[in-house]
């Protein structure tokens, strides 16, 4: 019991040195990106949507606000049952480079998943040298250009940013900041800059912006077509063919409310959260058990152990929720709910994937 004591309290302290390491890392390259000077770099924004009147509107109010504006805005409406296409297109007398594109009754090629060929299509009609893809949830502040800026000045390939979410809601604060948890207690964000390890690789589809030229090349939507965690695989393939990339969490200036309500954000953790762990059940069932069993094998170090162990998981929390600019306060507090609802989402995941079934955007992601 003791040996397992030790494996897992190295475990936690090595979480707790990744979350600090993070904590640095983020504040300063902040820093160094607030003091990006705005060079002029033609960009192509580009959005697709499926059933996003509203959040539609709310981003492009915000691109309208855009000091470094892009050079071309283009909606992808993926055969949309509400009034997407015509709200976008209600903003094309204050946004002149506005198109939207995407044939009505028009459904995603056999093999393809709706957003990685919705992707696929903007591409091709892009122009701009770096493309900026991000979901119709995110808002984006007026100096959004200088993530373009500091891609363009450090020649990085690939972008991406964990935009700073919004949690009004108890729902959202118990369950969206599990996303973080993961990726900051595990993934050393310095790596996925400077080793060329694919394995230190993450990427959040609300935000990925590229290299044109890379991009056109490698043409990553179109060869993980089918896969519903896109981001990761082709933040990957990009290391893996030498491109250089970097993982972010980002600040004020991108911002998301990815779920409306539990459901949706179980349903939503439970579609990718085996890809945090490589794809790998095996490593998220280890994951849990490490991260749920570690004071049962604490008894026999008695009190101290229980007082420093807490410590060491509220500090984790503390520090990633710093780095990723969430509430503090609410996410120590919440700390043990929120665990409760990650063991929930990956049960959730294992039913899914025996089932074949998640409906998502009103489409079956496994088929």
């Amino acid at each position: 019991m003791k040996i397992i004591a030790l494996i897992l309290s190295f475990f936690l302290l090595l979480r707790l040195l990744v979350a600090l390491s993070n904590f640095i890392w983020v504040k300063l390259i902040h820093r160094k990106i607030q003091k990006q000077a705005t060079a002029g770099v033609k960009w192509s924004l580009l959005i697709p949507a499926r059933n996003e009147q509203e959040n539609i509107a709310k981003l492009l109010s915000d691109v309208c606000e855009i000091e470094d504006a892009p050079s071309q805005i283009i909606i992808y409406d993926d055969n949309s049952s509400d009034n997407t296409a015509g709200v976008a297109k209600g903003f094309m007398a204050m946004l002149p480079q506005l198109r939207v594109i995407g044939q009505k009754g028009a459904e995603p090629p056999v093999g393809w998943l709706g957003k990685n060929n919705g992707c696929h299509q903007l591409s091709k009609e892009a122009s701009g040298d770096y493309l900026l893809f991000v979901d119709a949830d995110v808002r984006l502040g007026k100096e959004t250009g200088k993530w373009v800026s500091y891609a363009a000045s450090r020649n990085i390939s690939l972008l991406s940013l964990f935009p700073v979410q919004i949690t009004d809601t108890l729902d959202s604060r118990r369950i969206v900041p599990i996303m973080n948890w993961i990726l900051l207690s595990l993934l050393p964000l310095p790596l996925t800059r400077h080793c060329s390890w694919s394995s230190f690789s993450a990427a959040n589809g609300q935000f990925m912006l590229f290299n044109a030229s890379a991009y056109h090349k490698l043409e990553p939507h179109s060869l993980f077509r089918s896969s519903h965690a896109e981001d990761i695989a082709i933040s990957r393939y990009f290391k893996k063919k030498g491109y250089s990339i970097a993982t972010l969490t980002g600040d004020h200036s991108v911002r998301c409310r990815m779920y409306n309500n539990r459901r949706e954000a179980i349903n939503g953790f439970s579609k990718n959260v085996f890809h945090f762990f490589g794809g790998s059940a095996v490593a998220t069932v280890a994951f849990v058990l490490a991260t749920t069993s570690t004071p049962l094998f604490l008894i026999a170090y008695g009190l101290w152990a229980y007082i420093l162990w807490l410590l060491a998981v509220a500090s984790i929390r503390i520090l990633v929720s710093a780095a990723s600019r969430q509430d503090i306060r609410s996410n120590t507090e919440l700390l043990f709910v929120q665990h409760y609802y990650f063991i929930l989402i990956v049960y959730k995941a294992f039913i899914n994937r025996s089932r074949k079934t998640l409906i998502w955007k009103g489409r079956n992601i496994y088929q």
